[in-house]
């Protein structure tokens, strides 16, 4: 089974005090690539430095909506200059965060919007946080995708369905994390099921959400096999299919990381 993890942090804590032993178990597990995220400016440098020492790692740049109020400096400009790096593939994360509004949502739809103009000026992909904040999320994505078309994704999908099909009918992809595994999350599960092949992506988001039977540990790209499994049985396709099809929809999401 050959496996993407398009979402981890491999720079968190919980990660990063054993970083190579945490990717050396991730290939063994078929991971052949990850994308390791970044969500403040400070972090950029590492992220990247990550992404040149080991040729399955990715990067991306961006400012994640609970930091927003810190980052008012970080502009669309800035996130252009930083995407020029070759191991740079994405931006973000970024988007709405209204379940804990660590950051004024003023402040943080304007960082948003700074983000995906960004990804309309160098064509890079979004990864788009959302919690609670979907009617804004899909109104700034609906405003800013008619002064130009971009690339991108809803990471670690738990939003309703009404809002899957606005992000397809957008053109994105959605990405579906270990909490698909949980016994609560019979929404999800409900509309995993129907998401269009050609647009499913599956992720960590790790150290957080470790998928059963990881429950109680912290994440790792090694789990994404582990959700992969269980999302092939509760769609009723093989998991060897279903890993080489996703893994593919992340290359060509990130075409970058083709180059």
């Amino acid at each position: 089974m050959r496996l993407a993890d398009s979402h981890c942090h491999l720079n968190y804590k919980g990660l990063v005090e054993e970083q190579p032993q945490v990717i050396a178990r991730a290939r063994e597990s078929g991971v052949t690539a990850m994308l390791n995220i970044s969500t403040r400016e400070r972090e950029w440098d590492d992220v990247i430095a990550v992404a040149e020492r080991e040729p399955d790692v990715w990067a991306t740049v961006g400012i994640h909506p609970h930091e927003a109020d810190q980052h008012a400096h970080v502009d669309t400009a800035k996130l252009v200059e930083r995407t020029r790096h070759p191991r740079v593939v994405g931006i973000g994360e970024s988007g709405l965060d209204y379940y804990y509004d660590h950051s004024d949502r003023a402040r943080q739809q304007s960082s948003f919007r700074a983000h995906l103009a960004a990804c309309r000026e160098t064509q890079l992909p979004i990864i788009v946080h959302t919690r609670d904040a979907e009617e804004d999320t899909a109104a700034i994505l609906r405003e800013e995708m008619g002064k130009g078309a971009f690339p991108g994704v809803i990471h670690c999908f738990t939003a309703s369905g009404a809002f899957a099909d606005i992000a397809l009918e957008l053109g994105f992809y959605i990405s579906i994390s270990g909490i698909v595994t949980f016994k609560n999350a019979r929404d999800l599960q409900d509309t995993a099921k129907r998401l269009p092949l050609d647009r499913l992506l599956i992720e960590t988001d790790a150290p957080f959400l470790a998928p059963v039977p990881h429950r109680g540990r912290p994440g790792e790209p090694a789990f994404v096999a582990d959700t992969c499994r269980f999302l092939a049985k509760l769609r009723g396709e093989d998991p060897e299919a279903l890993a080489e099809t996703t893994r593919e929809n992340f290359h060509q999401l990130f075409a970058k990381t083709r180059s």
